[in-house]
């Protein structure tokens, strides 16, 4: 027979099992945490910018977005600046870019890049895993490139993204339907993730000029509490997604 002090064991070994709340950034504690597995960072670079202007990436993209001159955007994960400089030029001498990450050493090199191209309508600022710290009100368009699979709090960012838009503004997501582990996100999760802190869908297509898919999305009527959130279930390898 198991005594008191062997079920004790058992019950501190089973503790032991569980994350550590305190892992988690204390701003983003009020929110679920995601029920998938979040991609490293840093290793999402698939192909050069040569490679990615041959198919025409950007472009598309910009395009698909309806991106014109004096258009206010965020550039979200911007990393080497491969969109910011393309939206810079886009946008025009009457529009702005921020350029945002949460890498240090990336926003560096890209304030360089930004000096040397001397793109004057460019601002660079330093995000947090779970909050992108963008004024509100203030974009037109916002820019989530082959990096949403990366953000470990995606409720808490998408909660604190959603006062950043302008009226009629909205976020693109150019992401790969692959487990979220392997750089990608299932479309239908990616969906439900979005619904469930305040955004509608209005556009979706795949798209092999730019090695995945195109999703667009705009603020719904209403954002939802935090405690109120429930976070979306999608297991590798299913297609699918539905509230917890």
């Amino acid at each position: 027979m198991r005594g008191p002090l062997a079920s004790l064991a058992t019950l501190a070994t089973l503790a032991a099992c569980q994350p550590e709340a305190t892992d988690r950034p204390e701003t983003a504690r009020e929110f679920p945490q995601p029920v998938r597995p979040v991609s490293d960072l840093g290793s999402n670079q698939f192909s050069t910018e040569t490679e990615r202007d041959n198919r025409g990436e950007a472009q598309a993209v910009m395009d698909l977005a309806e991106i014109g001159e004096g258009m206010t955007v965020a550039d979200i994960g911007a990393g080497n600046g491969y969109y910011t400089v393309r939206l810079a030029e886009r946008v025009g001498a009457d529009g702005r870019v921020l350029a945002q990450d949460i890498d240090g050493a990336a926003l560096e090199r890209l304030g360089r890049r930004v000096e040397r191209e001397r793109l004057d309508n460019v601002s660079i600022k330093l995000g947090a895993a779970d909050d992108p710290r963008l004024p509100e009100r203030s974009f037109d368009r916002i820019f989530l490139v082959h990096m949403y699979h990366e953000v470990t709090e995606p409720y808490a960012f998408l909660w604190r993204l959603w006062p950043a838009l302008n009226e009629g503004g909205q976020v693109v997501v150019v992401d790969v339907d692959r487990p979220t582990d392997q750089h990608g996100i299932d479309p239908l999760l990616l969906q439900c993730e979005f619904r469930s802190v305040g955004f509608e869908l209005v556009s979706f297509r795949d798209a092999p000029e730019i090695s995945g898919y195109y999703a667009q999305f705009k603020a719904a009527a209403t954002r939802p509490d935090p405690e109120t959130i429930k976070p979306c279930r999608g297991a590798q390898g299913q297609t699918g997604a539905a509230p917890a």
